[in-house]
C-alpha cells in the first residue's frame, strides 16, 4: 500500500460531510422550533456560532497527532477532575459562578467565555485518559492471565468511579450513564477475558433490574441508600405519563403527542402546532417527528447510523492501540446519546435530559461533541504517517 502525503486525500471528507448534514438539519429544526413564542431570543443565529466555533476546534485537534493526546491524557482527566470539583465547591445561585437549575449544580459562569457544562467536555477528556490507561496497560502485560485482566479493570474501576462521584452530587443522573456507556465499550474491547466480562456484565444488568424493581415497590430502600424522591417520579412518569400530565409526564405526553401527529410525512416546516417546553434541547426530536413524520425522523436516525458505521469503519482501520480506543469511546458516547435521545422522546426509556448530538441547541454539548470528532479527524489524518513510522520501528 502506497503511502500519499496529500492533505486532501488524507482528510476525512464522509465524515465531514456527515457533520455538515447534521449542521443543516439542526438549523432548520431550531429555527422551526423557536417559533412557539416561548423564546425571545433567536438560537439559529447562536447555534451557526457555535458550529463555527466547533469548525475550529476540529481543526485544531486535527492538528496534533495521536502520541500528543496520549502523552497529554492525565492533564486531561486530571483538568476534567479539578472542573468538576471546582464546580462541586463553587457557591451556586444568582450572579454565583456556579449556576442552579431544576435543583441542579450543573453549569459554570466564566469571565469572556460565557455559561459552560463541564461534564459535556469531560467526557472526551475521560475517554482520552482511559484509553490512554487501557492502552499502556497492555503494552505492558505481555502474556495475559486473570490477575492482569483483574488489575485492568480496577484500574478502570478507579477511573470510572471519580467523576461518577462528583456528577451524582450535581445531580445529573443521564451523563452519569453515558461515562457508564463509555467505559463499557472501551472494557468489551480492552481484551479482558469474556470468563470474567460475562459474569461481570451480568450482575450489572441484574443490578440495573434490581434498582428499577425497587424503585417501583420498594422505595424506602431506595432512600436509605441515597436515591431522591424526584428521581422515583421520573421513573413512575415514564411508566404511566398520563397520571402526571401536569408536571414530570408532561414533556412526554406532549413529546408523544407531537410525534404521533407527524404521522407519515410530517405537517411540514413551520407547520408544528404542539407546545413543548425546550423543544430545541431535549425534546429537539419530536419537532423532527412532527414536522417530517414518520419518513423524516427514519431520516435522522438513518444518518447516524451512517455516522456510527463511518466512525467504525475508521476505528477498525487504524493500527495503534490508543487510537482504537478513543475511537470506540466516541463511538459509544455519541450511540448512547442517540440512543438515550430518540427513546425518552417515545417512552422507550426515561426521561434523563441528555442532548441530540449534532442537532440538539446548545455550545457546550456541540463543543464537547467536536472535540470528539476532532480526535477521530486527527487519527484519521495522521494514521498513515503514523503507521508506516509504527512499521519502520519494528
Amino acid at each position: 500500500m502506497k503511502q500519499s502525503n496529500r492533505l486532501g486525500e488524507r482528510f476525512d471528507w464522509t465524515l465531514a460531510f456527515i457533520i455538515l448534514l447534521f449542521a443543516i438539519i439542526s438549523f432548520f429544526v431550531i429555527g422551526s422550533a423557536q417559533t412557539s413564542e416561548q423564546y425571545t431570543q433567536n438560537f439559529v443565529i447562536k447555534q451557526v456560532r457555535w458550529y463555527a466555533l466547533g469548525s475550529l476546534i476540529v481543526a485544531m485537534v486535527m492538528y496534533f497527532e495521536p502520541d500528543h493526546y496520549k502523552k497529554m491524557a492525565w492533564f486531561f482527566y486530571g483538568f476534567g477532575m479539578f472542573l468538576l470539583l471546582f464546580l462541586m465547591l463553587a457557591p451556586g445561585g444568582p450572579g454565583q459562578i456556579a449556576e442552579m437549575r431544576y435543583s441542579a449544580k450543573r453549569w459554570l459562569h466564566l469571565p469572556v467565555i460565557g455559561t459552560i457544562q463541564p461534564s459535556e467536555f469531560i467526557k472526551t477528556f475521560f475517554i482520552i485518559g482511559l484509553a490512554r490507561m487501557v492502552s499502556s496497560h497492555n503494552e505492558r502485560i505481555l502474556h495475559r492471565t486473570s490477575k492482569t485482566d483483574f488489575l485492568l479493570l480496577g484500574k478502570i474501576a478507579l477511573m470510572l468511579i471519580v467523576p461518577l462521584f462528583f456528577i451524582m452530587k450535581q445531580p445529573d443522573l443521564g451523563t452519569s450513564l453515558v461515562f457508564i456507556s463509555i467505559t463499557a465499550a472501551v472494557v468489551i474491547v480492552s481484551g479482558i477475558s469474556w470468563k470474567i466480562l460475562a459474569p461481570l456484565f451480568a450482575v450489572g444488568a441484574a443490578s440495573a433490574g434490581g434498582l428499577l424493581w425497587m424503585a417501583l415497590y420498594a422505595q424506602d430502600v431506595m432512600d436509605k441508600i441515597g436515591f431522591a424522591p424526584y428521581q422515583f417520579k421520573r421513573v413512575y412518569s415514564w411508566l404511566d405519563p398520563y397520571s402526571y400530565p401536569t408536571d414530570e409526564g408532561y414533556n412526554l405526553i406532549t413529546a408523544m403527542t407531537a410525534i404521533g401527529s407527524g404521522e407519515l410525512t410530517g405537517k411540514g416546516f413551520l407547520g408544528r402546532n404542539v407546545y413543548i417546553p425546550e423543544n430545541h434541547t431535549d425534546f429537539i426530536f419530536s419537532v423532527i417527528g412532527e414536522e417530517y413524520g414518520f419518513i423524516g425522523a427514519c431520516v435522522v436516525i438513518t444518518l447516524y447510523f451512517i455516522l456510527i458505521y463511518h466512525l467504525t469503519k475508521v476505528a477498525l482501520s487504524l493500527h495503534d492501540s490508543f487510537s482504537i480506543y478513543v475511537c470506540v469511546g466516541v463511538i459509544a458516547m455519541i450511540a448512547f446519546h442517540v440512543f438515550e435521545n430518540i427513546g425518552m422522546n417515545i417512552q422507550l426509556l426515561p426521561i434523563t435530559g441528555i442532548p441530540l448530538p449534532f442537532i440538539s441547541y446548545g455550545g457546550s454539548s456541540l463543543f464537547s461533541n467536536m472535540l470528539a470528532i476532532g480526535l477521530i479527524f486527527s487519527m484519521k489524518f495522521h494514521q498513515r504517517t503514523y503507521l508506516f513510522a509504527s512499521d519502520d520501528n519494528n
